[in-house]
């Protein structure tokens, strides 16, 4: 059954209504509502505020890097484990095909259900998730396998035996040795891109987002619970921290924004994977374009001008 949020109940309203038409046999009524419904749609989602985009980032039907494994790869074969302490399942690693092209898929998981949300550990990497996931791009680096790299976590996970087993050192290690790899590396935001955990799979030659997804330092929450030490202040935090593709694009921190159907990635999986294939594929054709050298390069100025400003004339 489909999950709804408030701003969408008038839409299920009148999807509701639809049904109920189809039910008794009404097409006439059918064909009224259906129209209904396609201007409700404009209407709500044409005015999303960043706290509305935020709930759609982390809706519970939004598909997660699993389901575009599904969706794009053919002949998917999962890579497993860190080779020094165990497999993380909150990072996924494929080997397989995307429309010809021989690719590793990289992604952080969250997992549906409990079991498989504890399984995934709710899509916050440890370490050996980390050293996983650059284990597979040494390998893709071998072979000269392309890289994509699907970002949706909360962030790293924080716990006590997360940080005894160096996850600073993992991300750091990760934004290290990720600039220097001699393949193409496309990294996409797919819900929620959270602070160190979302970056030790963002060093890329092309960063870029889902319509609806974001990308921050700090969950709204905790930066609001820090700055005001009011949690109920999430919507003025989620607004101040700037964390939209079209605010983080406006300043030059992401390369892309990936449309995604107007009602959200949750309400039409197919299409909004098939969008990211088309930007992953159009992106490899460019950057296959440069030689080694020239995608290092590339790579180097893109990273080195992240947080670059413009002194203001006197």
């Amino acid at each position: 059954m489909a999950t709804y949020l408030d701003f969408e109940k008038s839409i299920a309203d009148i999807q509701n209504s639809i049904e109920s038409a189809r039910a008794r046999g009404d097409e006439d009524a059918v064909e009224i509502l259906n129209k209904d419904l396609e201007k409700e749609v404009k209407k709500v989602f044409g005015n999303l505020s960043d706290y509305q985009k935020l709930q759609l980032a982390r809706h519970a039907d939004r598909p997660y890097a699993l389901d575009y494994v599904r969706e794009i790869m053919e002949d998917a074969q999962e890579i497993h484990g860190d080779r020094h302490f165990r497999d993380d399942g909150a990072i996924i690693c494929y080997i397989g095909w995307i429309d010809g092209q021989k690719t590793m898929l990289i992604g952080e998981q969250k997992g549906r259900g409990t079991k498989h949300k504890l399984k995934r550990n709710f899509g916050m990497p440890h370490p050996e998730g980390y050293r996983k996931a650059l284990r597979a791009v040494k390998l893709a680096e071998k072979f000269d396998i392309p890289v994509l790299f699907l970002i949706d976590t909360p962030g790293a996970y924080p716990g006590l035996g997360a940080e005894e087993r160096g996850q600073s050192e993992a991300i750091a290690r990760n934004l290290l040795e990720l600039s220097g790899v001699k393949v193409p590396l496309i990294s996409i935001v797919i819900g929620e891109g959270g602070s160190g955990g979302a970056l030790a799979i963002g060093v890329a030659d092309k960063l870029a987002m889902m319509r609806y997804s974001v990308f921050s330092v700090i969950s709204p929450e905790g930066c609001s619970a820090i700055l005001w030490n009011d949690p109920s202040k999430v919507e003025q935090a989620t607004k101040a921290l700037k964390i939209t593709p079209d605010e983080l694009i406006g300043h030059k921190l992401i390369d892309d924004i990936i449309d995604e159907p107007l009602i959200g990635a949750h309400r039409d999986k197919k299409v909004a994977a098939e969008a990211l294939k088309d930007y992953y594929l159009q992106s490899i054709k460019e950057l296959r374009a440069l030689s080694k050298d020239e995608l290092l390069d590339k790579r180097y100025e893109k990273l080195t001008s992240v947080g670059s400003y413009d002194e203001l004339a006197k």
